[in-house]
């Protein structure tokens, strides 16, 4: 009798995956998006103060390769694509994708469509611990500035967004039965008590540390090196590979809690697993870049749309878009105002509000 109730759960949520998956099969999408960001990151290397043109990067390229033994382009055009503007775009392709797997994963465990990174503390456990360390300079940190050298505050960031995203789980098991709302609105709560200490220490803040915290939580990639991308691709690298195992579970938790663990999943686990993924990758992209918000929240929409909310085909193509998606923030972010940098932050914020805003009217006129 079970194995029948079971059998026509399993099938009436196929019936409504099938109802919203578009034609295009995973290998299509990966196809699809994979091409974008091609384009995405070529248009990147290309575009800026100094520019590349297709073909003096097909040289250089091709030049550090050994394809070629001599080129015609500058020698500084050449500086200026390994050293900066490379680096640059490998971090705001990494970051994209942390943001973008995040916030997929995270809204199906929550079941929550505006779920992100910022409810479990992430964001804010990391700009808590920066803003502390901006504060005291880092001066009174003698082994870790020793450690970590310029990197102390993005160690401290992601110090910071695991010890607030543990609290928060920790909070969530004592206070009741550590299930997903009850995560949920001890996140709130954190988040609340968080973003109040690091008010007060912005208003107790001097005019250089105020510039210094108001930069970093502004967010921005004009700080990417080799050793950022190299800092951060371990964590993100870790996120993007385990968290599609995770769909078939996030799949069968669109049930809901209690059903999910009647059918086999180990919910205590999969929020585990889902929480330490998405606080690798967000805790290191934070830490690296400062707060940038959207695109966690829109990704996840715009491929849930377009290919349906099975978190199959949702977690990979949120990974791709949220690098695609940061690829071409950050193109316009230093091109825009060029030679001055806006912060990627207030782009996709203003960018990313108006869309989301758009996103949900729509969903509202799908019901009426």
């Amino acid at each position: 009798m079970l194995t029948e109730t079971v059998n026509e759960r399993e099938a009436t949520k196929a019936e409504t995956f099938q109802k919203h998956i578009l034609p295009s099969s995973m290998a299509k999408m990966v196809w699809i998006l994979g091409a974008i960001l091609l384009a995405c990151v070529i248009l990147a290397a290309c575009t800026g103060a100094l520019s590349i043109s297709l073909r003096e990067l097909w040289q250089i390229i091709a030049m550090e390769l050994g394809w070629i033994s001599e080129t015609q382009v500058e020698e500084q055009k050449s500086v200026v694509f390994w050293v900066i503007r490379l680096p640059r775009v490998c971090l705001a392709v990494l970051i994209g994708a942390a943001l973008g797997i995040a916030g997929a994963s995270l809204q199906g465990l929550f079941r929550n469509p505006i779920a992100d990174a910022t409810l479990i503390g992430v964001t804010s456990g990391a700009s808590l611990f920066a803003v502390f360390v901006i504060m005291l300079n880092v001066k009174y940190f003698g082994m870790l500035n020793e450690l970590a050298g310029a990197y102390g505050i993005s160690f401290v960031s992601f110090l910071g967004a695991a010890c607030t995203t543990l609290l928060v789980y920790q909070l969530s098991k004592i206070t009741s039965d550590g299930g997903v709302a009850t995560l949920l609105l001890c996140g709130i709560a954190i988040n609340a008590f968080v973003g109040a200490v690091t008010g007060l220490m912005t208003y107790l803040a001097d005019d250089a540390q105020l510039r210094n915290i108001t930069f970093w939580n502004l967010g921005s990639l004009g700080g990417a090196s080799w050793t950022a991308v190299m800092a951060v691709a371990p964590f993100v690298g870790i996120s993007v590979i385990f968290m599609p195992y995770l769909s078939k579970a996030l799949n069968l938790l669109v049930l809901g809690e209690s059903q999910a663990a009647s059918l086999g999943v180990n919910m205590k686990l999969l929020k585990r697993q889902v929480i330490i993924l998405a606080t690798l990758g967000v805790g290191a992209s934070v830490a690296v870049a400062g707060s940038i918000g959207f695109v966690g929240l829109i990704v996840p929409h715009i491929i849930r749309t377009l290919f349906g909310p099975n978190h199959r085909t949702l977690i990979i193509g949120s990974a791709i878009a949220g690098a695609i998606v940061l690829t071409l923030a950050d193109t316009l972010s230093r091109t825009i105002v060029a030679p001055s940098e806006l912060p990627i932050g207030i782009l996709t914020g203003m960018l990313g509000t108006p869309f989301f805003i758009y996103i949900l009217w729509e969903q509202k006129r799908k019901r009426l």
